[in-house]
């Protein structure tokens, strides 16, 4: 009886190791300025183009088809993009040399994955250019998790941006 209450003593005080280890956090986003460079210094963004992630959850399969679930998508430069028009940007399709002083172009990056809370969270940075000199205005870096990929994605984005209009109105 003492041998069985030693076991399970064991195995309880190694699953709450687990599940302590498991609860890290999500990273602070950081928000990186260049030179004296703000980007409310400026109107007009180009957002480069970017490929859909398209993720699952809660999806079996087996030799005869794929099951259950649900399929998520999400293009990042649309979710930046619409975070830049709710803040008052308006978007271009190409840089006009004339109001090359006045835009910025955007530019998404995955640049890491991290085990977070019993998954994973992907880290994404999103980088401010001028249009004129080609010289970074700012970064900005956060990780994100959801159910799916391209939910990590999105949370990643919006997390990115949001400490940069909070500072951009004070």
């Amino acid at each position: 009886m003492n041998r069985l209450l030693s076991y399970i003593s064991i195995i309880l005080c190694l699953l709450f190791s687990a599940m302590i280890c498991g609860c890290a956090s999500m990273r602070p986003p950081v928000v990186n300025s260049y030179n004296s460079d703000n980007i409310s210094n400026y109107r007009y963004f180009y957002v480069s183009p970017t490929g859909d992630y398209t993720s699952s959850s809660g999806v079996y399969g087996n030799q005869y088809g794929v099951y259950g679930g649900t399929t998520k998508s999400t293009n990042p430069s649309t979710v930046i993009a619409g975070i830049l028009f709710k803040n008052g940007y308006i978007q271009v399709n190409e840089v006009n040399p004339n109001n090359a002083r006045e835009t910025m172009i955007v530019n998404f990056g995955e640049t890491g994955r991290r085990n977070v809370n019993l998954g994973y969270s992907i880290e994404v940075t999103i980088q401010f250019i001028s249009a004129a000199t080609q010289l970074p205005i700012c970064t900005c870096t956060a990780e994100g998790q959801g159910e799916t990929e391209a939910d990590d994605v999105r949370k990643a984005i919006q997390r990115a941006l949001e400490p940069l209009f909070k500072s951009d109105k004070k």
